[in-house]
């Protein structure tokens, strides 16, 4: 899992309760070392912030649906924009689930587990 938030501390407390649940994260702060993690290495999920400084989250999700080797990579938004046309931009960029901050590490744990279930059938 791949964990992409500027705030430290929501991206410690993510990473910390994935790691507890058995996943194996990587913590980045920012778009570009997203798509150089993305890259690097092998990621089931990626959790991405919507607003970050230099790229923002819904940037680096139109980059990873624009490249063959990551476009149906599993990408959850994490954001405080709960409008309903910020919902519809980010799923229609090509996001597989939106989750507004603040939530709860129940329903991150849920949500993550509902992406990857296709895959564990």
């Amino acid at each position: 899992m791949l964990v992409v938030d500027d705030d430290p501390d929501v991206r410690e407390l993510v990473a910390i309760k994935l790691a507890k649940n058995g996943h194996q994260v990587t913590a980045v702060a920012d778009g570009p070392a997203a798509l150089r993690a993305v890259r690097e290495a092998k990621v089931d999920v990626v959790l991405l912030d919507v607003v970050m400084p230099q790229m923002s989250g819904l940037d680096v999700l139109r980059e990873l649906r624009a490249d063959s080797a990551t476009e149906k990579l599993r990408v959850i938004l994490l954001t405080a924009r709960t409008q309903e046309a910020d919902v519809e931009v980010g799923l229609s960029a090509g996001a597989d689930d939106y989750l507004t901050k603040p939530f709860t590490l129940r329903e991150l744990t849920e949500r993550v587990q509902a992406v990857l279930a296709p895959t564990e059938t």
